[in-house]
């Protein structure tokens, strides 16, 4: 019985200190500015960037054809 209070004891504390360290707060609002500003810059350059994937992807057709026929 008195490992079980041991082991409740620890599970408690353990907890409280889950709840109470912030340590990871400052993490996912930096993750959240970062993901704001890779859907903003993505929204202002969504032109260049379908651009750049048509002719990427059209190179990688062309190259795959040829080496088909060849």
């Amino acid at each position: 019985m008195d490992f079980l209070n041991r082991m409740y004891i620890k599970m408690c504390c353990n907890l409280r200190n889950f709840f109470q360290d912030e340590e990871g707060a400052v993490d996912i609002v930096a993750i959240v500015v970062l993901i704001g500003i890779a859907v903003l810059l993505a929204v202002v350059f969504r032109e260049q960037i379908e651009g750049l994937l048509t002719s990427l992807f059209g190179t990688i057709q062309e190259t795959a054809s040829q080496a088909v026929t060849n």
